[in-house]
């Protein structure tokens, strides 16, 4: 690994992109530091993410502090801390907070860009949301672009 690409960060400090994250959004590798390969996030899940499919990522989730409920196709886990899982693309899966306080996770998409489809929704803002929760139907315009696709109901 070449030196230029050597990053340390205290426990605070998050790598900055084009758009300021919320706190619950660490992220911590961005794609362009791992020329591609992958992101890294530090997560808190205050708000369940709907079922959808990443057509073209892997992901991989470890579970720091919580609880957190998992969707896998047609199969249900509830994952505590010390708790790893690889969500493989092509396979429908959903996230849900299912702890109080919410569940703390490290993040992995493989290729990068997941930050990247993030910033973009927080760019949208509030336009993603129906009623304080987020729609897929709204969501999915943005996803098309990172190759992800939500479950419209």
């Amino acid at each position: 690994m070449s030196e230029d690409r050597f990053i340390y960060l205290e426990p605070t400090q998050v790598r900055q992109g084009r758009v300021p994250m919320p706190p619950a959004f660490a992220v911590k590798a961005m794609t362009a530091d791992t020329d591609g390969r992958f992101s890294l996030l530090e997560v808190t899940l205050a708000r369940d993410i709907p079922r959808h499919i990443h057509h073209s990522a892997d992901e991989g989730i470890y579970v720091l502090e919580g609880e957190l409920g998992i969707d896998y196709d047609d199969r249900t886990y509830i994952a505590g801390q010390g708790t790893f899982t690889l969500l493989p693309r092509g396979i429908p899966h959903a996230l849900r907070c299912v702890s109080t306080p919410p569940p703390r996770v490290l993040q992995i998409s493989s290729p990068g860009g997941w930050e990247h489809y993030l910033e973009d929704l927080f760019e949208a803002g509030p336009a993603v949301l129906t009623d304080g929760k987020l729609d897929p139907a709204k969501i999915n315009p943005i996803a098309a672009t990172y190759d992800i696709q939500y479950e419209e109901r």
